[in-house]
């Protein structure tokens, strides 16, 4: 077909008929036209000539033509030109200039017509596809209504308007079927951007998609008078959800629960009956973890925050309650809370304390020639050491029923001479693995530490300064998302991360590594907010999660 005997104006009736079946800009049609014509005209004339078309976006007319660049020394002839050359041509051409050189009216043969059909409909999948992936990626974690139009080995392929997206059939809730045509809600969990054109991933089991679903039933929440604070989901079985109000006046598990429960059902309808507890948010986290744990009722907490984790107490007959049926109420609430969970009826509860009250007893008994009277006496008022009993004042041991100044001052001459007798014998075992002068006459180790340095094969000041402060200290290690206890050696004598950071330092500063003003603490002008958070991060560099 020759294109100069063609219609000009059918050129653009196909541009723009083309842009709007696929709700794409006219020029990007007619630039993909373009390119496939100058393709085209390169299989006429040579492959390795520049050659470009335009097509006239009024009239349709197509001109064509060969660029050359002007260039000093010719290094490629189909594409460069001489100076001299291009001045025969253009007497006011200069290096670097283009000269171009109109081309005769193409006759495009069958096969060069189909390479250029196969460049249109190639440039115009790309502009579908970017602008697909426009329209979309504002949408990542929104709610997207759209229909289904089939199933792949369990994915649903969904039509959302302008692209399908598509729910993977581990973001589906169990036991939910989809057919052709059916109306479907999902969370956009993500849009990217791949070789096949963007893809537009769902998902109906996340809990942002409950969360979602509450701000559009609940106006408060929409309006930021209620705020949520955190969901977890066992999706199509329970879920919880937890929720503040900023408005005093506003009860906010009642504002999402609705009248009669019309907001909260709403949400169930479209979660297959999945059940939600809605409870409130507190910052105390005891009392938030009480709350997370409901229906069951809970006698103690205990937080351990340095661990993350929490003991609860509960009632013997709230224990199944508590866990839940498979540890679903249990986890529901870890998630909710963020925190490690350890569930005890208050018998077993009771036992460990006896437990711990018989061993601390025995301790006394065993290291103090005390009677089992005295040394139970000692535990009920708390004290836990023999360090407690020695260096306490006499007046505190003087104040317990049955004692008197002779008994205190008695006491406190025993613990001390009993803390002797482990002191030298701990400094004999240290010296007796090869504990050095050099370590051992160092300021702020006790020789029980002395000891345990030595069992782990550090001997001399130099093995000391090389550790690190969560090895002595002991730390916390994230693995797979879980939180694993590092033990550390001198852990067990309640040694701190900034005191252990403070001895290796001060080690190292006495073997001439580092300068003394590193012991110095850095002063932060009070107004820099930013210098003063980089300190912190500096500060905690030993403290975090080593992977």
């Amino acid at each position: 077909m020759s294109i100069t005997t063609a219609n000009r104006l059918e050129l653009l009736q196909i541009a723009d008929s083309v842009a709007r079946e696929k709700m794409i800009d006219n020029d990007l049609v007619v630039e993909a036209m373009e390119d496939s014509l100058a393709r085209a005209a390169k299989s006429r004339y040579g492959a390795e000539l520049d050659i470009r078309a335009h097509i006239d976006r009024k009239t349709g007319e197509l001109r064509m033509w060969r660029v050359r660049t002007v260039v000093e020394e010719v290094e490629n002839t189909f594409t460069e030109i001489l100076l001299e050359d291009a001045r025969a041509i253009d007497p006011e051409a200069v290096v670097g200039t283009e000269i171009t050189d109109q081309l005769p009216p193409l006759e495009m043969g069958r096969i060069a017509a189909q390479s250029a059909k196969q460049v249109i409909l190639q440039k115009v999948r790309e502009a579908e596809r970017d602008r697909q992936y426009e329209e979309f990626k504002d949408r990542a974690g929104t709610i997207i209504n759209g229909v289904v139009k089939r199933e792949e080995y369990g994915n649903v392929i969904v039509d959302v308007g302008r692209g399908e997206a598509i729910l993977r059939r581990d973001q589906k809730i169990p036991r939910e079927s989809f057919r052709p045509n059916d109306r479907i809600r999902a969370y956009v969990r993500d849009v990217r951007r791949e070789a096949r054109g963007p893809q537009i991933f769902l998902s109906r089991t996340a809990p942002e998609f409950m969360a979602e679903l509450f701000k559009m039933e609940v106006p408060e929440i929409y309006d930021g008078i209620i705020e949520i604070k955190a969901v977890a989901r066992d999706p199509g079985s329970r879920a919880k959800i937890a929720v503040i109000s900023y408005d005093n006046s506003i009860d906010p598990v009642g504002a999402c629960v609705g009248m009669r429960g019309s907001r909260v059902q709403a949400v169930v309808g479209e979660l297959q009956g999945e059940k939600i507890d809605i409870i409130p948010w507190s910052e105390d986290q005891p009392t938030f973890l009480v709350n997370a744990l409901q229906p069951a009722e809970v006698s103690k907490v205990v937080l351990d925050e340095e661990a993350e984790r929490i003991e609860v107490v509960v009632p013997d007959e709230q224990l199944s309650l508590a866990i839940g049926r498979r540890g679903q109420n249990v986890r529901l609430a870890s998630q909710l809370t963020g925190l490690n969970i350890d569930i005890m009826t208050e018998t077993d509860e009771s036992a460990r304390r006896q437990a711990e009250f018989t061993e601390r007893s025995q301790m006394f008994m065993d290291t103090m020639n005390l009677d089992e009277m005295v040394a139970q006496l000692l535990v009920a008022e708390g004290f836990t050491s023999l360090e407690e009993v020695a260096y306490v004042e006499v007046e505190e041991l003087a104040s317990i029923d049955g004692f008197d100044d002779d008994t205190a001052e008695e006491l406190q001459a025993r613990a001390r001479e009993c803390l002797e007798e482990i002191n030298e014998k701990s400094l004999e075992n240290a010296r007796a693995l090869g504990l050095q002068q050099s370590l051992e006459t160092f300021e702020g180790l006790t020789p029980q530490m002395f000891e345990a340095l030595a069992q782990e094969g550090i001997f001399t000041l130099e093995d000391f300064a090389t550790c690190a402060d969560w090895e002595l200290a002991g730390g916390w290690t994230t693995v797979d998302d879980k939180r694993v206890k590092d033990d550390g050696i001198l852990e067990k004598f309640d040694l701190s991360l900034a005191e252990a950071q403070s001895l290796v330092m001060s080690a190292r500063v006495l073997l001439g590594w580092v300068e003394p003003e590193a012991l110095e603490p850095e002063v932060v002008d009070e107004d820099d907010e930013e210098g003063a958070a980089l300190d912190d991060e500096s500060a905690a560099g030993d403290e975090e999660v080593r992977s």
